[in-house]
């Protein structure tokens, strides 16, 4: 089962990551309560990680998102999210 998202998109420079962050899963919630698409009531997780991305490297990061399902026969989320972490030197 699916417990995590990758979203890669232009943000408008007059809005701010949690204002497009905090209206993506208020609208997908509505969305998916409302249609009863699965048994229990949706929510989304308190909290969310983002990443500026330079254009020079879209392709790379758009082609990385499209081979999910493949990444995640091999590690699940978390174990991406914190060799993510690691590579790139976010850690404490």
């Amino acid at each position: 089962m699916p417990d995590h998202v990758h979203v890669l998109f232009l943000l408008n420079p007059q809005k701010s990551i949690s204002d497009v962050i905090r209206q993506a899963k208020g609208v997908s919630s509505h969305c998916i309560n409302g249609e009863n698409l699965i048994l229990e009531k949706f929510a989304w997780q308190k909290g969310y990680a983002a990443f500026a991305v330079s254009e020079s490297q879209l392709d790379l990061v758009f082609n990385y998102i499209k081979k999910q399902k493949q990444h995640h026969l091999k590690k699940d989320g978390q174990q991406e999210f914190d060799e993510f972490v690691k590579l790139h030197g976010f850690e404490n």
